[in-house]
């Protein structure tokens, strides 16, 4: 073999492996750049919205949770007792012997929530002769939380008829749960009559809540 011919073999083979190793080295670098932005990518966007995905999540069941256990009282307080709450009954309990007669007038709570009551209720007697609002006996009035389901209890006390005339005739009851506009209206369960008073202001008076045992 001549040195030129052998001269031209090894610039050939030198040529012809430079351009393998070229294109070995584009095709690593490809796949390098190709696949590592990708795996990044995908890592963290799916990361991120799960994420947020999770937190959104625990922050609306916190949010409802708080709002579930207030109840019905509203902001976790305990509200005052409406008239449409309460079942108001009323029974004679005069203790024989009494200088004066006296009403028993019980408000139970059946809202299906506890409530307070603070107070006097108001009470007017329907007579006759015309209303007759009750003077207030001036006892301390304690404020008190109600439960659903249970009862207090208050006393209207009047003075007996011993006039042996017709008096003054009693024809109803009103109550006004305390704070409250809307009244009930009741039977009379007490003695008929009431004996005519000459001087002035109320001769019939109410307690507060809780002055009336359980019944009397």
């Amino acid at each position: 073999m001549s040195g030129n011919r052998r001269k031209a073999l090894l610039a050939s083979a030198a040529l012809v492996g430079c351009a393998m190793l070229m294109t070995a080295c584009q095709d690593s670098g490809s796949g390098t750049a190709k696949d590592a932005p990708s795996a990044d990518a995908s890592g963290s966007s799916g990361s991120s919205a799960a994420g947020g995905e999770k937190d959104s999540a625990a922050k609306d069941s916190g949010e409802q949770g708080t709002l579930a256990g207030t109840g019905s009282n509203e902001n976790g307080k305990i509200g005052k007792c409406r008239t449409d709450e309460l079942e108001v009954t009323a029974k004679d309990s005069t203790i024989t012997g009494d200088n004066e007669g006296t009403v028993a007038v019980e408000l139970k709570n059946g809202g299906g929530r506890d409530c307070s009551l603070s107070g006097y209720a108001g009470v007017d007697l329907k007579t006759n002769a015309g209303s007759l609002s009750a003077k207030r006996t001036g006892e301390k009035a304690e404020p008190m939380v109600l439960k659903d389901g249970k009862s207090v209890y208050f006393g209207v006390h009047y003075p007996i008829n011993t006039s042996g005339g017709s008096g003054v005739r009693i024809t109803g009851l009103l109550v006004t749960p305390p704070d409250e506009t809307k009244s009930v209206t009741l039977n009379w369960p007490g003695a008929g009559s009431l004996p005519v008073s000459e001087g002035p202001g109320s001769p019939v008076k109410v307690g507060p809540m809780g002055s009336a045992g359980q019944g009397g």
